[in-house]
C-alpha cells in the first residue's frame, strides 16, 4: 500500500497502528459511498482495504492523490445515498436467530447467535449472560471463552447473579445471591481474560472494599456494570467512587485496565425509577457519566426507552458517556413466539419480548444496526448514534482495533441503504454470508 496511506479526520476512537496479523496478502479493494467516520459524514468517501485492514479513508476526490486512483473505477459502490458504517459493538446481547447465550451448551449453538448480528452489522459482540446457579454460569463461561479464543467473540458480560431481587426484571429472584468475591475471581479465571464487565447491584452486601466484588472484578481485568439495583443515592456514589479510584491506581501502577470507566447496565430500565424526594441511583449515575467517569447503557429500541429521553441522554451527557446495546435475546431476527432466558420463559409478541409469567421486559428483539435507526430517526445526529455504537463498545471492551473506519483497524465495515438497512457486511476483510 501506498506509504502516505492516511485518514481523512483524526480518530478519537483509536490510536492503534495495526490490528494484529494479517492473512495471506489479497488485492486491495475499495468501497465507496457516504462514509460515517468517529468526527464526520463525507458525502463521497472512499474506503480502501488490503491484507484484512483499512488501508485508506477518505474523500474520493483525494484518492488519486492518495495513491489509490487504480482503485476508483473498481470501487463498490453503496445504494444510492447508503452509508458505509464501521462494524458495530454490542456490549450487552443474549442471544438471537432462535439462541441464547446464557442456554448455549455447545459453541455451535451460541454461533447462531453471533451470526445472526453479524449479518446484520454487529462484528464484534459481547455475550451476555444471566443469573443462575454457579455451575451454569462455569458452564458457560467455558463455552464462551473457547469462542473468545477463536475470535468469534469480543468478550462476556456476567448480568448477575449479584443484583437486586425488587429489581431483578427477566433475571430469575431463585438464583439471585449475595456478592461472592470467590466465585467473581473463578469466574474471571475461567474466563481467561475475555470477562469484560459484570452487572452488580451497588447496595449490596461486599461490593466495595478490598474484598468486594468490585474490586475483584478490576483485579481481573474486568468492569463493573451497576444496574438491576433498587438503591438510594448513597451506595451507587459509593460504589463508583470506589470503582474509579481502583481504575485509576492500576492504570497509575502500570497494570493494565480494559477501559477507565465503569459502566451503567441499561440506564432507567431495571433500576428504582429517579424522584425529586427519593432520587434514587439514576441521578448518580448521571452526575458519573456527566464528569467522564462511567459510561450508561441504553437499550435504544423505541420500547426499553422512548426515542426522546435516548435524544435527551446524547444533549446531557455527551456522546463520549453513552453506550448504545440491543438487550437481545433468542427472538432477535425471528418470528413472535415462545421462547426461553437462562431459566426464564419468554413470549414475544409484536416484536416485544415479555417474561410470560408476570409481563417483565425480557430483553430486545433488536440488532444494534435497529438500535442506531431508531436513535437517528429520534433526533439523534448520525455521527454520534454510530459513535455509541462502535467507539463506545470498543472501549468497554478495551480493544483499540476495532470501532471506527480508521486506516490501522481491522476491515468491519457494514454497507447500507438510505436507510440504513445492512446490504454487505464486511468483517475482518471477508464478507459475511
Amino acid at each position: 500500500m501506498p506509504a502516505d496511506s492516511a485518514s481523512a479526520s483524526s480518530n478519537p476512537c483509536s490510536t492503534s497502528a495495526s490490528a494484529g496479523s494479517a492473512a495471506a496478502p489479497v488485492a486491495p479493494s475499495a468501497l465507496r459511498g457516504r462514509v460515517v467516520t468517529p468526527m464526520q459524514i463525507i458525502d463521497d468517501g472512499i474506503v480502501v482495504l488490503a491484507e484484512r485492514h483499512i488501508a485508506w479513508v477518505g474523500p474520493a476526490t483525494e484518492a488519486a492523490r492518495a495513491g489509490w486512483a487504480d482503485l476508483l473505477a473498481t470501487a463498490r459502490s453503496a445504494p444510492a445515498g447508503g452509508y458505509l458504517l464501521p462494524g458495530l459493538v454490542d456490549v450487552h446481547c443474549h442471544g438471537g436467530g432462535g439462541e441464547s447465550f446464557p442456554n448455549a451448551e455447545t459453541p455451535a449453538q451460541a454461533m447462531t447467535a453471533v451470526r445472526e448480528h453479524r449479518r446484520h452489522g454487529t462484528t464484534s459482540l459481547v455475550a451476555s449472560c444471566v443469573t443462575a446457579a454457579p455451575e451454569v454460569l462455569k458452564a458457560r463461561t467455558r463455552v464462551l471463552a473457547d469462542l473468545c479464543d477463536a475470535g468469534e467473540l469480543a468478550g462476556i458480560h456476567f448480568e448477575g447473579p449479584f443484583v437486586s431481587v425488587e429489581r431483578c426484571g427477566a433475571q430469575d429472584p431463585t438464583y439471585i445471591t449475595d456478592p461472592d468475591a470467590a466465585l467473581t475471581r473463578e469466574l474471571i479465571a475461567l474466563g481467561r481474560g475475555h470477562v469484560a464487565t459484570m452487572t452488580i447491584a451497588p447496595e449490596k452486601p461486599h461490593i466495595t472494599g478490598d474484598d468486594g466484588v468490585v474490586a475483584a472484578l478490576i483485579d481481573g481485568g474486568a468492569l463493573p456494570s451497576f444496574g438491576h439495583t433498587d438503591a438510594e443515592a448513597a451506595p451507587v456514589r459509593a460504589a463508583l467512587a470506589d470503582a474509579s479510584a481502583r481504575i485509576a491506581a492500576r492504570a497509575e501502577a502500570g497494570q493494565p485496565v480494559r477501559s477507565a470507566r465503569a459502566t451503567a447496565t441499561h440506564l432507567f430500565n431495571g433500576m428504582r425509577p429517579m424522584h425529586h424526594r427519593k432520587p434514587g441511583p439514576v441521578p448518580e449515575f448521571l452526575a458519573a457519566a456527566a464528569g467522564g467517569e462511567c459510561i450508561v447503557e441504553l437499550i435504544g429500541d423505541g420500547v426499553h426507552l422512548d426515542p426522546a429521553i435516548v435524544r435527551d441522554m446524547f444533549e446531557t451527557l455527551g456522546r463520549e458517556n453513552v453506550v448504545l446495546i440491543t438487550d437481545a435475546l433468542a427472538a432477535a431476527g425471528v418470528p413472535d413466539g415462545d421462547y426461553v432466558l437462562g431459566s426464564q420463559a419468554v413470549t414475544v409478541s409484536g416484536g416485544v419480548a415479555r417474561l410470560t409469567e408476570g409481563g417483565a421486559l425480557a430483553g430486545s428483539t433488536a440488532h444494534l444496526l435497529d438500535v442506531v435507526r431508531t436513535t437517528w430517526r429520534g433526533g439523534v445526529d448520525l455521527v454520534d448514534a454510530v459513535f455509541a455504537a462502535s467507539c463506545q463498545g470498543a472501549e468497554i471492551v478495551g480493544d483499540d482495533s476495532i470501532g471506527a473506519l480508521e486506516p490501522g483497524l481491522w476491515a468491519d465495515v457494514v454497507v447500507t441503504d438510505a436507510d440504513l438497512r445492512p446490504v454487505t457486511v464486511i468483517r475482518r476483510g471477508e464478507v459475511v454470508d
